[in-house]
């Protein structure tokens, strides 16, 4: 059976964003819906909101949502990037952008999708299905140079070398078709004391991260939709973004902080000559966490950051 969807951070989010009648906003991860129900509750009947996901699945809870909400409604299915350059192009412009990275719970509970080490699947993890690449191609048809690097990188895996020996090793014997048959590859290259002191939740939990995160592009696609979402934005407009790990919170992190940056001169220069003027105001001095009485009831909001800046101007950011 599947979970009830939990959006994470709600609360949060909706303060800082501070949805209003009349209002648009962009929904960049619609997923389930979870936060842009809440969002659209505060649109009123003279808002408007436009929800993107590149999941086929998501249709289904938008068509539900679009049915039940008073504002007006939209739904682009294709990667967030692409729909945030699609409402550029057409000269949208934004009260509010939001993102919900990585990945959904719609997708994690789907087991025959393949995105979890905690039960066995066909090894897939595409967020859109008609894509190409897979997790069975990566796993099975790169080298062990760009598995090490793609473990190393994206999943920040200290034991990244090893688990790239051990799976090319086991492919040479037979292809490695299942989540069950990459976890026991996992498994089977950390030493013994690793896998009992083993830190950070199951010893799979990084590398299917990382194979994830290369099957979807999602880096790729985060760099090229912060600067779109930001464009869309109207002055006075919010961007927020909830990122579940550290890669994500850091580009999320530093893309802000540029905006809220400034004169850029070199600190030795006696007067400001880059004219360079702040185009956000940080609503968040720090990432906000859940709270513990969130974690509780809902363990997967456990790693989610909330970072969030208002428009304030339209100074160039470095």
């Amino acid at each position: 059976m599947s979970r009830v969807h939990v959006p994470v951070l709600a609360g949060e989010l909706i303060d800082l964003t501070s949805p209003a009648p009349g209002e648009t906003a962009v929904d960049c991860t619609f997923g389930a819906g979870g936060h842009a129900r809440l969002v659209a509750d505060r649109l009123g009947p003279t808002g408007t909101l436009v929800c993107i996901d590149r999941d086929p699945a998501a249709q289904r809870h938008f068509d539900v949502l679009a049915a039940e909400v008073a504002c007006e409604t939209r739904f682009l299915r294709m990667d967030y990037a692409d729909g945030l350059a699609l409402l550029a192009e057409e000269g949208l412009q934004a009260d509010i952008a939001y993102l919900d990275l990585g990945i959904s719970s719609m997708q994690v509970d789907a087991r025959e999708r393949g995105f979890s080490y905690s039960y066995d699947a066909p090894l897939d993890m595409r967020m859109d299905p008609a894509q190409e690449l897979d997790a069975r191609a990566v796993v099975n048809e790169w080298d062990e140079r760009q598995l090490a690097q793609v473990f190393r990188r994206l999943g920040e895996d200290p034991n990244a070398r090893r688990i790239a020996r051990e799976i090319v090793r086991r492919r040479r014997a037979a292809p490695i078709e299942t989540t069950g048959a990459l976890v026991e590859a996992i498994e089977a290259a950390l030493p013994a004391a690793v896998r009992r002191n083993f830190g950070g939740g199951h010893p799979a939990k990084r590398v299917f991260q990382a194979v994830r995160i290369a099957v979807n592009g999602e880096l790729d696609s985060l760099d090229r939709a912060l600067p779109l979402a930001w464009s869309l934005l109207r002055e006075g407009g919010r961007l927020a973004a909830i990122a579940f790990h550290s890669l994500e919170d850091r580009r999320v992190k530093r893309f802000l902080a540029a905006r809220a940056r400034g004169c850029i001169c070199p600190p030795d220069f006696p007067v400001c000559v880059c004219g360079r003027e702040p185009e956000a105001e940080l609503l968040t001095g720090r990432a906000v966490a859940p709270t513990p009485g969130e974690v509780a009831s809902n363990p997967r909001a456990k790693s989610g950051r909330l970072r969030a800046a208002r428009k304030v101007g339209t100074g160039e950011a470095a």
